[in-house]
């Protein structure tokens, strides 16, 4: 694959057009300050050192060279080949609860909020490893297959609202399930971690976490929410709170961290139960503890580096400015009667 690996540059091909007609006016004025001595035939006779065509090349050697400057400084490059790295991780996914839930603010700003910049900083911190997201409400959905792409996990990530889901609800058994579905044969470390208010309206997540276990997968839960709980914000389509959830009864919905549900969820998939506050989220302790697991090399695909052909104009460049700096517009004396360019000698 070819590529310019600053293209930018490109507009400093723009000045050419700016430099022939600013040739064009010198040579005007040279024209007329000739004949500001007399008659231009009488003129060049006196001047019979003096070569027309000279200044042209001179020029035209020069304008070759200002172009393969900027061609060289926009530096093409040739790459694309890719490579087998041996890499020695762990498989991660994340699971995230979005739910409406998770816009209540017990947690500051909100949880979801605060949940994406902790996932965002371990990202930050994370090497060798594999990382996967899953989005989960009244259904779960793969936000992000298991990659070494950390960027692409951030881009991703940054696209996690509560509106990614149709579905409202907290189905933590599908969302373990589809996690456990993301991860392949190879035999090395697997974990998933739930970050969720533990609102379980299935049931049966207790049960997916012991067969995720049974397959060595670890499950460590994130409980986001406060013992006491808080209301859920209402929105309306510009995104302005208009007031807060309601039951059937005009009661405001307060909605609680069920930390017993996801305490049970964490000891039954041998992993861990951490619940966050204002303080921290509790993601960085959990990723401490798998970071203890052993680590296995499996292999990663990735380009490789791009090479540099930046030289390859940059001396031409050199050679024709060194050219356009022996040319001179007068011929020496002992050159005077040799005619490289053709011109006609008048006598």
């Amino acid at each position: 694959m070819f590529q310019f690996a600053k293209p930018e540059y490109f507009y400093g091909l723009l000045m050419i057009p700016v430099f022939i007609i600013l040739f064009a006016l010198m040579l005007s004025w040279r024209k007329r300050a000739m004949k500001r001595f007399g008659d231009l035939k009488l003129v060049n006779k006196l001047m019979p050192d003096r070569s027309k065509g000279r200044a042209a090349i001179k020029f035209i050697v020069l304008m070759l060279a200002y172009t393969l400057i900027i061609f060289g400084l926009a530096n093409p490059q040739i790459g694309s080949k890719l490579e087998k790295i041996e890499r020695k991780g762990i498989d991660l996914v994340i699971a995230v609860d979005v739910s409406n839930s998770m816009l209540a603010q017990d947690i500051k700003p909100n949880r979801l909020l605060r949940a994406r910049q902790s996932i965002s900083k371990l990202v930050d911190k994370l090497k060798n490893d594999r990382i996967g997201i899953v989005v989960f409400a009244g259904n779960a959905y793969t936000q992000l297959p298991i990659t070494t792409d950390y960027s692409a996990a951030k881009l991703f990530l940054s696209t996690i609202n509560t509106n990614i889901v149709p579905t409202q609800g907290t189905a933590i058994a599908e969302a373990i399930d589809l996690a456990v579905e993301s991860f392949d044969e190879n035999e090395h470390e697997k974990a998933v971690i739930i970050i969720t208010d533990g609102e379980d309206h299935e049931g049966n997540a207790v049960k997916a976490a012991e067969s995720a276990a049974e397959k060595g997968i670890r499950i460590y839960t994130i409980g986001m929410g406060l013992p006491e709980g808080g209301p859920i914000p209402v929105f309306n389509k510009s995104g302005k709170q208009t007031g807060f959830k309601k039951d059937l009864k005009n009661n405001t919905v307060i909605t609680k961290l069920n930390e017993t549900m996801l305490q049970q969820i964490a000891s039954a998939g041998n992993g861990k139960y951490v619940r966050a506050n204002n303080a921290q989220t509790g993601l960085s302790i959990i990723f401490n503890e798998i970071n203890k697991l052993e680590k296995t090399e499996f292999e990663s695909r990735v380009f490789s580096d791009y090479e540099d052909r930046f030289q390859y104009l940059l001396v031409p460049a050199l050679l024709l400015l060194l050219i356009e700096f022996l040319i001179f517009e007068r011929r020496g004396k002992r050159f005077r009667n040799v005619n490289l360019f053709g011109e006609r000698r008048r006598i």
